[in-house]
């Protein structure tokens, strides 16, 4: 399997970033290429939780959370990848508590890719870069996402 990551140093507590993303169904409010999210499971957001996430290309994925931690992250299995090359993914994103209120958050992938050794070549090269721009710019619609719902709740007060 290949992995990439990405992490960033945001300016708020774990806490806070768990409050974005534990709104499971919701991460197109933040995820920039997350055109609409369609819920598949009813009830509260945790284990078994599954989502389809539809992207600005005109794919879809659907993720199903396979481990919850709550106030920490969360682990996700992929599925229904078409056209997508992917055979496997799993994915997550976790929140580490640094000194004075800031956290790490990281955000991972670990996919296989259709295709043999080809499809092994395109995952170590442009989807490995591919892939990398969108954990950045998760991670940064994250951050803008929890500043901003932090301004908004100073200014309720």
């Amino acid at each position: 399997m290949i992995h990439h990551q990405r992490s960033l140093d945001i300016d708020a507590t774990p806490e806070a970033v768990w409050a974005v993303i534990a709104r499971y169904m919701h991460i197109d409010e933040f995820a920039p290429f997350v055109v609409s999210v369609d819920a598949l499971t009813d009830g509260e957001n945790g284990m078994g939780s599954k989502r389809r996430n539809h992207f600005d290309n005109g794919t879809s994925i659907v993720e199903e959370v396979i481990e919850w931690e709550p106030g920490r992250g969360y682990r996700i299995r992929g599925s229904e990848f078409a056209p997508l090359p992917f055979h496997v993914m799993l994915a997550g994103v976790f929140a580490t508590q640094l000194s004075s209120g800031r956290s790490t958050v990281t955000w991972s992938i670990g996919y296989r890719v259709k295709y043999g050794p080809f499809g092994w070549l395109l995952g170590q090269t442009v989807m490995k870069r591919a892939l990398g721009k969108v954990l950045h710019a998760n991670l940064k619609g994250l951050a803008d996402k929890v500043e901003s719902d932090r301004l908004a709740a100073a200014q309720a007060t």
